[in-house]
């Protein structure tokens, strides 16, 4: 069954169109991350989603029914901010329970539904402490929790780990993905960060300037991209993209390989010289500039002895390069 169906949305400030003609089907169970640079209308679409904003024109159907009109606390969603959003008067408790409260949820229903999302997220020992005391990541699992209790037909993350260090954000980013997979839970999840789309979702949405560039699953985006934007969006490091010679390229065009496909050999048909190393311990990066002065991110897989300042010849595989309109940056 489909979750969420937009049609034709389109959403201007003024005479600024953040959102262009979007058009998207999500299905119940599927967890949906939209991604892209700063700017780019993710988290306009979600607020669109939600009932923040009101779409300048098309439509947004909800569990089949279109909620256009419709207030966003009726709209069957819940939403989880990037600043949690918590009562600092209140306990992780009241915090949680607050929204049943304001819909008039039965006492017991109240305290089933609260006790239920207190174990699954790990919180027994915080439920009577307010926000000042957690931790970040601790934080942002009571407004996790809060969204739980509504049951609601479709959770809505907009960037819910940016304020949390590199080490939370892995564990917090686990701890949504086994949350959605034990609630078979529609989610809905803005990032701009790659790395936590390609980790999390079913689908990626990719988008820039406003319109959906592709759709499609983590590996597909990152074998299949339909231009260079999304092929360079997706990976990390970076797809490395060459628009001279000496390799073969297309009349007008740019040829982009991924750094664990370009590999040290003698006799390489790319000559260049190591500007920098990192050492990330099971693997090492080199970037080097090309004698067309071009700069490269090689990725070996393991340690590497390789010093600054060395000379190094490259090559790889023809058939994992891909070739891109100059004009059009689409794949040929």
């Amino acid at each position: 069954m489909t979750a969420l169906a937009l049609t034709n949305i389109c959403k201007s400030f003024g005479p600024v169109e953040v959102l262009k003609d979007i058009n998207l089907t999500v299905e119940e169970g599927e967890f949906v991350v939209f991604v892209g640079p700063s700017g780019c209308g993710k988290s306009t679409l979600l607020r669109v989603i939600a009932g923040l904003e009101d779409a300048t024109s098309g439509t947004v159907e909800i569990g089949g029914a279109q909620v256009n009109s419709v207030p966003p606390a009726k709209r069957g969603i819940a939403m989880v901010f990037q600043s949690y959003a918590l009562y600092p008067h209140l306990s992780v408790r009241d915090n949680m329970a607050l929204g049943l409260k304001q819909e008039n949820q039965p006492k017991s229903v109240i305290e089933a539904r609260v006790n239920k999302a207190v174990q699954m997220l790990d919180l027994g020992a915080y439920v009577d402490r307010r926000p000042s005391d957690l931790s970040g990541g601790q934080r942002q699992r009571v407004a996790i929790g809060r969204t739980i209790v509504r049951e609601p037909k479709l959770f809505l993350f907009d960037e819910p780990l940016s304020n949390l260090d590199a080490a939370l954000r892995m564990n917090t980013r686990v701890e949504i993905a086994e949350l959605q997979r034990t609630l078979s839970a529609t989610m809905i999840y803005v990032t701009h960060d790659q790395t936590e789309a390609m980790t999390l979702a079913d689908k990626i949405v990719v988008l820039r300037d406003g319109r959906i560039e592709q759709v499609g699953s983590p590996m597909e985006l990152y074998n299949n991209p339909v231009n260079q934007f999304v092929a360079g969006f997706l990976g990390s490091p970076a797809m490395n993209f060459l628009s001279k010679a000496p390799v073969s390229i297309p009349e007008n065009g740019v040829i982009g390989i991924r750094p664990e496909y370009l590999r040290p050999v003698s006799g390489g048909r790319i000559k260049g010289r190591v500007t920098h190393v990192e050492r990330l311990g099971g693997d090492t990066n080199l970037l080097v500039k090309t004698a067309q002065d071009e700069a490269l991110t090689v990725r070996i897989f393991g340690q590497d002895d390789t010093r600054v300042g060395e000379a190094i010849e490259l090559d790889f595989d023809d058939a994992k390069a891909f070739a891109f309109d100059h004009e059009q940056r689409r794949v040929i």
